[in-house]
């Protein structure tokens, strides 16, 4: 009688420490985020780079290192499902869900320049890691690859800024201060403090998180791919959601696009890239992920094209169908985790591809 009464209690304290360490592991992501974005946008400013720049670089980069902290921690430590989950699950969830929200909230503008360049670009990423995976790896040099684009992209995206020399901050960006929350005079020793702390938080939050998020996996029976795709893909999207909403609310209705477009091209290029660079057996990738989850994140960045093409805005009727689709998604997860047979009463195509598709 008492052995098993000692394995219940020691139970509980796993199940506490896991959901202690699942909040504090989610709350220094945020935070991490948070002083990186504040040092590393103010530095940018007095270096004289273009805002356009701070904008798809700094902001949208800074709030997608959760995503890139917590990929590489999880490669390393041998648990490829969960880096691979949480790239593709925050892509798909910063589309459907974040911009659904943002656009709930007050609508969003969308600059003619995103239009013709960044969801193109994000589209043809999306594929090239589509084609890289279908022999069931992203291997090293599919990594090399993949992080060789995010370099041109950046250099790319540094000159444009100078050639054009684009100079309305509050049109695109938004002024610093939005995204600093202090002043720009604070000192530079200051703000690299603040970079290096963030770093620091991000590395703290990303481990507890990919431990709390394998234990849930394997007391519940559910396969690390899946918490992948939604506990840790929603917990390191937490930046890019609190951005993007602050953003709407405030009137700076474009500034919540450009950072998921961005975020999400940094996701695939910079995080799976660098993922699969430092894992010893690059990132396995499941028939599972190559029939439902890739087309997904696919589809959802196709059905961009269209709404916001018209009238270049995400109106808010739009944005709950985008959430609609996003908690459709979610629910065939769980429902097919949980052996429920989802795929016997509507398949994968029915339930979220043929959707986007007929919205498309």
């Amino acid at each position: 009688n008492i052995a098993p009464a000692c394995r219940m209690a020691m139970y509980v304290r796993v199940t506490a420490f896991t959901f202690v360490a699942l909040v504090v592991g989610i709350g220094c992501l945020v935070a991490g985020a948070e002083l990186l974005v504040k040092g590393a946008a103010t530095i940018a400013s007095k270096l004289g780079i273009a805002p356009v720049v701070i904008g798809l670089t700094v902001v949208a980069f800074g709030t997608s290192a959760p995503e890139l902290a917590v990929s590489v921690s999880a490669a390393v430590g041998g648990s490829a499902d969960v880096a691979f989950g949480n790239v593709v699950g925050s892509n798909i969830g910063n589309i459907l869900l974040i911009l659904g929200a943002s656009a709930v909230v007050g609508g969003l503008a969308v600059q003619q320049r995103i239009i013709r360049v960044d969801i193109p670009l994000l589209i043809g990423v999306s594929v090239l890691a589509l084609v890289l995976s279908l022999d069931n790896v992203i291997s090293r040099i599919d990594g090399v690859v993949l992080f060789g684009g995010i370099v041109a992209y950046v250099v790319w995206l540094v000159r444009a800024a100078r050639a054009e020399r684009i100079d309305v901050i509050e049109e695109y960006t938004g002024s610093v201060e939005s995204f600093e929350g202090a002043a720009v005079e604070r000192p530079m020793w200051s703000n690299l403090f603040l970079v290096i702390a963030g770093l620091v938080v991000l590395v703290v939050g990303s481990q507890l998180l990919v431990t709390a998020a394998t234990d849930i996996a394997e007391s519940a029976g559910i396969s690390d791919l899946v918490i992948g795709l939604t506990v840790v893909a929603l917990g390191t999207s937490l930046p890019e959601l609190a951005t993007s909403i602050l953003a709407a609310v405030r009137g700076q209705r474009d500034i919540a696009v450009g950072n998921v477009i961005g975020s999400n091209l940094f996701n695939l290029m910079s995080v799976l890239g660098l993922t699969s660079i430092v894992s010893s057996d690059g990132i396995a990738v499941t028939d599972t992920s190559l029939r439902l989850d890739f087309p997904v994140m696919l589809a959802a960045t196709v059905v961009l094209v269209p709404i916001v093409w018209n009238g270049f805005e995400i109106k808010r009727w739009e944005g709950v169908v985008l959430i609609g689709f996003y908690a459709a998604y979610v629910a065939y997860l769980v429902l097919d985790a949980d052996n429920a047979s989802a795929a016997a009463v509507v398949g994968p195509a029915a339930l979220i591809a043929a959707p986007l598709i007929a919205l498309t």
